[in-house]
């Protein structure tokens, strides 16, 4: 039996800035996960009590993680917002 493999596409080169803007980025979407699974635990019942218990703590601590990186790359909350704030402006353009 043969295997096949699926070519890869050859991986851009990120600019500094870039890295940065996708390090903000994944802040601002584990911040969005751990306030949509923080709400739904309000409301779960039975074995789903359990499921969101888990999401909230590995969200804690992949935003925890993410804003280690932030801090020791010198990005601060203010710009965290102002790309946010950005990225809400280009989705409603």
């Amino acid at each position: 039996m043969e295997e096949q493999f699926q070519k890869e596409g050859l991986v851009k080169e990120s600019s500094e800035f870039e890295k940065e803007i996708e390090l903000v980025r994944s802040i601002i979407k584990t911040r969005e996960e751990l306030k949509r699974n923080s709400k739904n635990f309000e409301f779960a019942e039975f074995d789903l009590v359990d499921y969101y218990i888990y999401q909230i703590k590995a969200n804690q601590a992949k935003l925890n993680y993410l804003l280690k990186l932030a801090k020791a790359s010198g990005i601060t909350i203010d710009s965290i917002n102002q790309i946010k704030y950005e990225n809400y402006d280009e989705e409603i353009g």
